[in-house]
């Protein structure tokens, strides 16, 4: 059983809106482009710098330095774009139902991501606002945190047999571990579980810990939903908060992604959405793989 299956997560996820930055190529953008400065031409349809500019940024942002090479391979690239586009338009591609569709769905996505973009450009989050999160987050961190290991099996007969072996010698608890364990998380590590908040734990295993001594192993098994744990606790230590300026920035982003969700979160309960069709067809898992069918 994995380590992560038994801890329970403490920390929720934070809001991930993610809206797709498509550009079409339609006529509009085309006499927008012919007005601005022109990086290129294509039949006569300007590239606009612009756009050459920000998808040298988004390069940039990947790691790629601004070079005339770069810029020429984009160039290259929009200008093929371009002339592709124009072909298909000839075709009257551009006016089939699907690709209106798609058309559509970018443009809405483009413009989403407008007021996404607006809303974290103008709704600043202050210091005071920043320092309040940081110590409510501060208060739920308090206590200690643990450096244990455990053995888990399937059966209590095993862990009672294991436990008999560790009173005739505890120093035995990493081999025992790598040889029974069932947790292939900490198996080869001789049950190791690193430094963690008890509170993350499933209850059982949890409250098992905090009776413990150092060095001493849990005398009788401990049973959870993922089997039987033997646990060993090695050592504790009060937990160290970060200084507030060195979380700031990632408190900021959080702040603001929180406060957009509530944005977000009040425009949906405000609006009237009716789901026409939601229902999807059922897949068959193959027959072997039926739980009802497995024993028979």
């Amino acid at each position: 059983m994995m380590l992560s299956k038994f801890r329970i997560p403490m920390v929720s996820a934070a809001i991930v809106l993610i809206l797709c930055a498509c550009n079409p190529t339609n006529s509009s953008n085309t006499a927008l482009a012919s007005k601005a400065a022109a990086a290129a031409t294509v039949n006569g349809t300007a590239i606009g710098e612009a756009r050459v500019d920000m998808l040298v940024k988004q390069r940039a942002a990947q790691g790629q330095p601004d070079s005339p090479e770069l810029r020429k391979a984009i160039i290259d690239q929009l200008s093929m774009q371009l002339l592709v586009s124009q072909e298909a338009i000839k075709k009257g591609l551009d006016k089939t139902p699907d690709v209106l569709d798609q058309i559509d769905f970018a443009q809405q996505s483009i413009i989403a991501n407008a007021f996404v973009q607006d809303y974290l450009k103008n709704s600043p989050v202050s210091d005071d606002m920043l320092k309040a999160e940081y110590e409510k987050i501060k208060s739920q961190m308090s206590g200690s945190e643990y450096k244990a290991r455990h053995i888990l099996v399937d059966k209590e007969a095993e862990a009672k047999d294991i436990i008999a072996k560790l009173r005739k010698n505890p120093k035995d608890f990493e081999s025992l571990a790598k040889q029974y364990s069932k947790d292939p998380g900490s198996k080869a590590n001789g049950g190791d579980l690193g430094w963690f908040d008890p509170r993350g734990m499933v209850p059982e295993f949890g409250a098992a810990l905090a009776k413990l001594e150092k060095g001493k192993f849990t005398e009788e098994p401990v049973k959870t939903q993922f089997g039987y744990h033997i646990i060993l606790l090695e050592d504790s230590r009060p937990k160290t908060i970060p200084p507030f300026e060195q979380v700031k920035a990632g408190l900021q982003q959080q702040v603001q992604q929180q406060n957009l969700k509530k944005v977000l979160d009040d425009l949906k309960a405000k609006a009237k959405i009716e789901i026409v069709r939601a229902n999807v067809p059922a897949i068959s898992a193959p027959k072997e793989n039926r739980p009802a069918e497995a024993n028979k």
